[in-house]
C-alpha cells in the first residue's frame, strides 16, 4: 500500500468520513478549508502517524500538513532523517 493512500485512510478513519473513500481521496485537498478539520483532528491524526511511522511530529509543524500529500512529504522526510 503507498503511503498517500495509508495516510488517506487514516485521515478518513479518525475523522469518520462517510463520503470519501481512498479512492476518491484527492491528496492535494487542504484539509482545512475543504474537509474543516480543526486542531483538535489534526492532533489526532498526528497522534496516529507517528505511532504508525514512529517519528515525532512536532505541533510547530502542524501548519506546514495542509495536505495528504504535505504529510506524506513530511513523513518521509522524518523517516530519512533517522538512517
Amino acid at each position: 500500500m503507498g503511503i498517500v493512500r495509508h495516510v488517506a485512510e487514516i485521515i478518513i478513519d479518525e475523522l469518520k468520513l462517510e463520503d470519501v473513500t481512498p479512492d476518491t481521496f484527492n491528496p492535494d485537498m487542504d484539509l482545512v478549508d475543504e474537509l474543516g478539520i480543526d486542531s483538535m483532528d489534526l492532533a489526532t491524526i498526528a497522534l496516529v502517524l507517528q505511532d504508525e511511522y514512529k517519528i515525532t511530529i512536532d505541533e510547530d509543524d502542524y501548519p506546514k500538513l495542509k495536505t495528504v500529500r504535505l504529510i506524506c512529504d513530511y513523513i518521509e522526510e522524518k523517516i530519512a532523517q533517522r538512517h
